[in-house]
């Protein structure tokens, strides 16, 4: 350890050397005393040759530790010492200081240098007179606990014990300064750490709680939302909200257009929505919103807002796309302030909105519908019924029923309409319009279908030469490789195609209008009859008659009902009729019931009739015998015996 010896008297450097050279034998004194005799030296370690200023080490025997000291005469050249010692990297560890050193700087100046310099050295100011105020020097070199006083003349061993036990403090303060560095690096790293944990951690909350393509939050943020809103009182609208024709969008743009419109409608909905509300996406093409209300009436008109906000035209990669929304609204009470619990289960919430949403769904598009108790009922009827119809096949309870289809200048059958019966166990017999969409909505229609075209076409094996008409639902007619299972069945038959005539909607077709034309070109050229069913009550009638494969158009009962009361209904049923005609197309009229009715479309130029006047749904027995009469024979009630009839069509006796 190094030590800095500052005394412009050379018998002090003297002393110093004796107070650091440690305990001397007999033989070190006489060796001593030689030196000074020849080199006229009064220490041993002159006779490496050190003088004034000049550096010695001493580890004499038995010293303590080993020290390295730098001896100085003026404060001038003890400060520079230092200087060139921090330089160096070898700074003191104690600086022994004589007060009076003229004619340079005093001790007090050159200890406030050398505390300037370097903060950690240990100050001794060693001097002999007692007009040295320590205070003063202590203002100028301090800190006070590195800075200390010795009086002249000195002990050898107090100065030997002064330097050991500062030199030992002065390594351990810089040990310890070396570990409080180290320990504030290791904090500062723990610190950094600590935060990019938890700007880790709050990246995977926001990952964990939002939707990675619109940003919004998601179902398991929505649901949080949902739970704590519960517990709070006032009325809420949970909204459910599903786009409408986004199959089309994502099956003919592609699924990154689709991507587009989803952050498109994203943003409408933000922008639409009442403030303070929350609005997630759920997943597909299916959003959440959530906001207070003052009541039902005033939830479902800002409802009806945010569905005329997505019903606008937006461009996705360069094309025009139609938005478009349905939603689902149930309104709730939180619970009262200061409550254990909440007012409402929030499963229970989100199950009922999305009764409300699927009953907007089955009304159309662009509906609203709130939620009311019966659709809950419905949705248990309609899990019965779905549960039935899956045994109803195995169990026998399910038949075909026939109803003619004549011609319009003589009661000629030229064909029939398979229609499906079902006799339940519970219900007793229901209706087609009751089962037949349940069965859609699941994958149970294609069962239901195969089973009606089995069937039908079993049947149709012993007509000699009707055909039979069957209806086909729209997700029958998406199903892969629809083309080749009919034209499979009606080999399996033995059943030439242009016997079986297929009625489907212009619903079936008006989702993917380039697949169902391609579908339809198909049957057609396979020699199979294609029909448009329920025809001007879909979407894009006279599109649908330009672009399709078809043979014939039946025209909806609900216009043929109307003809007698409204003019309208009469010139869309003439319409029709003429536009049929001129694109060398059949006229069906279905739901004729009345003698007027015949009599109004046989004028208007219809080319076949069906309806409860000439016939109702008949057994395959019944359907049989008329077949092969080609007549309504085999019908007690109604048969071409019957006068009225034979009267209208003008039949002789």
């Amino acid at each position: 350890m190094r030590i800095l010896i500052v005394d412009d008297e050379p018998a002090m450097h003297d002393s110093y050397r004796r107070s650091f050279a440690g305990p001397r034998s007999s033989s070190d004194e006489a060796l001593e005393a030689m030196a000074a005799e020849l080199f006229g030296s009064n220490d041993l370690a002159d006779t490496t040759g050190p003088g004034p200023g000049s550096d010695a080490t001493v580890a004499a025997v038995g010293a303590a530790p080993g020290f390295a000291l730098k001896y100085c005469c003026q404060g001038l050249d003890a400060v520079a010492a230092v200087e060139r010692a921090l330089a160096e990297g070898a700074p003191f560890a104690v600086a022994f200081i004589d007060v009076r050193m003229p004619p340079g700087i005093d001790g007090r100046e050159t200890a406030k240098r050398i505390r300037a310099l370097d903060p950690e050295i240990n100050l001794v100011i060693v001097t002999g007179f007692s007009d040295v105020s320590p205070i003063e020097i202590n203002k100028v070199a301090g800190p006070a606990d590195k800075i200390f006083y010795i009086a002249k003349p000195f002990e050898v061993a107090e100065i030997l014990q002064t330097a050991t036990a500062l030199a030992q403090r002065w390594q351990n303060d810089r040990e310890l300064a070396v570990a409080r560095d180290l320990l504030a690096a290791q904090v500062l790293q723990l610190e950094e750490q600590a935060a990019e944990l938890a700007a880790n951690e709050s990246r995977a909350i926001h990952l964990a709680m939002h939707d990675s393509l619109t940003d919004a939050p998601n179902r398991l943020a929505f649901l949080r939302a949902l739970a704590a809103r519960t517990r709070s009182e006032g009325l809420f609208a949970t909204v459910m909200i599903d786009l409408d024709r986004f199959k089309l969008v994502n099956d003919t743009l592609g699924h990154l257009a689709g991507d587009a419109l989803i952050r498109e409608i994203c943003a409408i909905l933000n922008r639409s929505t009442p403030d303070g509300a929350l609005v997630a996406r759920l997943g597909g093409d299916e959003f959440g919103i959530l906001f207070d209300t003052s009541s039902e009436a005033a939830a479902v008109m800002a409802c009806e807002l945010i569905i005329a906000a997505c019903s606008v035209t937006l461009q996705v990669f360069g094309n025009s796309v139609q938005g478009g929304a349905s939603a689902g609204i149930v309104v709730t009470a939180g619970a009262d302030a200061g409550a254990v619990t909440g007012g409402s289960d929030p499963v229970d919430v989100i199950r009922r909105s999305d009764l409300a949403l699927n009953d907007a769904k089955r009304g159309g598009r662009g509906i609203v519908r709130l939620f009311d108790e019966s659709m809950d009922e419905g949705i248990r009827f309609r899990r019965r019924v779905e549960s039935g119809l899956s045994q109803a096949i195995t169990r026998g309870e399910l038949s075909l029923a026939y109803q003619p289809i004549v011609s319009r200048d003589a009661i000629e059958v030229i064909g029939f309409e398979a229609l499906v019966r079902w006799n339940t166990s519970e219900y007793g017999l229901m209706s087609p319009a009751t089962f037949i969409p349940i069965a859609e909505e699941s994958n149970l229609i294609h069962e239901l279908g195969d089973w009606v075209l089995h069937e039908a076409l079993d049947v149709l094996k012993q007509w000699p030469g009707q055909y039979v008409s069957v209806n086909f639902s729209p997700r029958q007619f998406r199903r892969h490789n629809f083309v080749g299972h009919i034209m499979e069945s009606v080999q399996r038959a033995g059943i030439a195609p242009a016997r079986l005539q297929i009625e489907i909607t212009e619903t079936a077709i008006f989702d993917d209008a380039e697949r169902a034309a391609e579908t339809l070109y198909k049957l057609r050229q396979m020699g199979f009859r294609i029909a448009l069913d329920d025809f001007g009550t879909g979407y894009s009638s006279l599109y649908n008659i330009r672009k399709f494969a078809l043979d014939c158009l039946k025209i909806d009962k609900s216009f043929i009902d109307g003809m007698g009361r409204e003019r309208e209904s009469a010139a869309i049923v003439h319409s029709i009729i003429h536009l049929g005609r001129a694109l060398g197309l059949e006229v069906i009229a279905e739901g004729v019931e009345t003698e007027a009715q015949v009599q109004a479309l046989r004028l208007a130029g219809a080319s076949h009739l069906q309806g409860y006047y000439f016939s109702r749904p008949v057994a395959a027995e019944q359907a049989l015998a008329m077949a092969q009469g080609r007549t309504l024979s085999g019908k007690d009630d109604v048969s071409s015996d019957n006068p009225t009839i034979r009267q209208t069509f003008g039949l002789r006796s």
